[in-house]
């Protein structure tokens, strides 16, 4: 792969407003592309005009759902530095998502040197704002023109990139959950544990129904027992009980969310006891009433973390911590942010600078 190809944008487009940022609406200059041929391997890699790409309706991820993808970001420093967080730990995913989907593997290497060369030449659009970033987002799809099912033979591993402003607006405030005892969003031995566009796809009929009774969010329980809590909508959950941190295991349903791994290794780091293990939903309730359900929050990489105020679970509601942001989760998110932004210290050694 090595030379990177490059086809400057002669029509820029003009910057938005930063106060009004948004999340995922607009996109910067250029994009990133590499292909795939059977038998040559990953080749032609060259960053591009952002723009409409073109496939035939053949294309085979439009028919067996043959797409994966990431997402991280990028945060200017008071320093005017550029930093990204953890991106080795995005493409070591990526590529366990690929072998789950039978995509050929990367060079992650290769592609953190290029979504470097990336946000490097769109830097212009790294909003400086409190609380906005430069959001990175690869995918990789299926793109041989063929009905029938099997793995295809070519793909595009694509990167685009996109100004956001602060996942919450108004602030960090808890939010209302419903638990979904009916819809599955994936088994053992399925493909939860890969970030593939499908997964989010089963997710979103439970998602429409609670948001019209009036719930931000979906917590999943597994889909065997529906016993066992898993994610709460995209996000990976943590609950202190007691004084403990407690998380569901990996289990091959669930996604190893990069976040998760970093909340995980700060408790540790500040010897707050954080267990990986299977949680009920029952036992969170029980919790709840003898009055251990201390703080309960979602980690990703869009909000990093995003408290939990109330759950509703076949008509029982609980209120957690008065419904406000508890002390733990509003610290993690302080602590990470700053490390993101370079405001603290990163003694874990997440930060990737961007040379200019």
């Amino acid at each position: 792969m090595g030379k990177i190809a490059f086809e400057q944008n002669q029509h820029p487009k003009q910057k938005p407003d930063q106060s009004k940022l948004g999340f995922g609406k607009h996109f910067t200059d250029h994009m990133f592309i590499m292909d795939y041929t059977d038998g040559k391997g990953w080749h032609d890699a060259r960053i591009v005009p952002y723009a409409p790409i073109a496939l035939e309706p053949s294309s085979m991820v439009f028919h067996y759902g043959q797409a994966v993808f990431e997402g991280l970001k990028a945060y200017k420093t008071s320093d005017n530095e550029i930093l990204l967080f953890r991106p080795d730990k995005n493409m070591e995913r990526l590529n366990k998502s690929n072998d789950r989907l039978s995509i050929p593997a990367i060079d992650e290497e290769f592609m953190i040197e290029a979504i470097k060369e990336l946000v490097r030449v769109d830097a212009d659009w790294i909003p400086v704002e409190e609380g906005t970033s430069l959001y990175i987002r690869p995918f990789i799809i299926a793109t041989e023109p063929f009905l029938g099912v099997h793995a295809s033979h070519n793909y595009m591993f694509i990167v685009i990139l996109s100004p956001v402003g602060a996942y919450y607006a108004e602030g960090i405030q808890p939010v209302k959950i419903n638990v979904e005892s009916h819809y599955v969003r994936a088994v053992r031995g399925g493909m939860g544990s890969a970030k593939t566009a499908g997964n989010y796809a089963a997710s979103l009929r439970a998602q429409v129904e609670a948001q019209e009774s009036g719930y931000s969010q979906v917590l999943w329980l597994d889909g065997i027992e529906k016993k066992y809590i898993e994610e709460v909508g995209s996000m990976n959950v943590f609950f202190k009980v007691n004084g403990e941190v407690l998380t569901p295991e990996l289990n091959g349903s669930i996604l190893d969310g990069v976040t998760r791994n970093s909340i995980i290794a700060l408790l540790k780091s500040w010897n707050v006891p954080v267990v990986e293990r299977r949680v009920s939903i029952e036992e969170l309730f029980e919790a709840h009433a003898n009055g251990t359900l201390e703080e309960a929050f979602g980690t990703g990489t869009a909000a990093v973390i995003s408290p939990i105020g109330e759950l509703n679970w076949d008509d029982k509601n609980i209120v957690i911590n008065e419904g406000n942001i508890g002390e733990l989760s509003q610290r993690l998110y302080d602590t990470v942010t700053g490390i993101q932004r370079g405001t603290l210290a990163d003694t874990l050694g997440w930060t990737v600078k961007v040379e200019k």
